[in-house]
């Protein structure tokens, strides 16, 4: 269960991201609001994930993916451009946290 809590985490991480860019400084009141909950939802759910995870497995899978997705996101929402530098970047992330879950035994 600690996985399917860590996977809620990462999505809220993501939705925070890009809600962050959309709240222009906090000055749009609705994405202002979603951009919170998505903070709250985020550290609550990763907080959950932590019962049963090391802390330094479930954060860094919880930073790294929501790396990724908010880089992914932000190229199909934002049109931001995703470059080579940027794909090397995500399979370092990946690779860290695949090495990280079977280190801890998890």
């Amino acid at each position: 269960m600690a996985w399917v809590f860590l996977a809620i985490a990462v999505v809220f991480e993501i939705a925070f991201a890009l809600g962050t860019n959309a709240t222009n400084g906090f000055t749009r009141l609705w994405p202002s609001v979603l951009t919170l909950v998505a903070a709250a939802g985020g550290i609550f759910t990763l907080s959950l994930a932590l019962r049963t995870l090391d802390v330094g497995v479930g954060y860094t899978i919880w930073t790294g993916l929501g790396s990724i997705g908010t880089v992914v996101f932000g190229a199909l929402v934002y049109k931001e451009r995703i470059t080579l530098p940027k794909l090397l970047s995500f399979a370092s992330i990946i690779a860290g946290a695949v090495t990280l879950k079977l280190a801890s035994g998890l």
